[in-house]
């Protein structure tokens, strides 16, 4: 994902167990941005019977640093997969120069 020159939104979607159920990437983007449906999120994580997930999406621009848009996606999508029952437990931003984590970093 980090050498793409667009945003990929993805999930890893896990057991109860946390083995890896499946990988999806469910949007794509443009060159600083991708449009992330929450339904979408929602249905997909229910259709998998996933207990968990880690949220995943790239920045094409090199840097890993989450953005303000990426620090309210994380909560929006927290808040509605919690409302199924799915457990959201980090959302990893993926850029050439490393790996961030919004757990880590104190946003979950």
């Amino acid at each position: 994902m980090q050498y793409h020159d667009y945003e990929v939104f993805a999930l890893l979607l896990l057991d109860t167990q946390h083995r890896v159920i499946a990988f999806r990437e469910l949007f794509r983007g443009t060159l600083n941005s991708a449009s992330v449906y929450p339904r979408e999120v929602v249905k997909t994580a229910l259709e998998r019977n996933a207990a968990a997930v880690l949220l995943i999406h790239n920045h094409p621009s090199r840097n890993p640093e989450p953005s303000r848009a990426d620090r309210e996606l994380t909560i929006k999508l927290k808040d509605a997969l919690n409302m199924v029952g799915t457990r959201t437990l980090d959302h990893i931003v993926v850029a050439c120069e490393g790996c961030v984590s919004l757990a880590e970093l104190g946003y979950l």
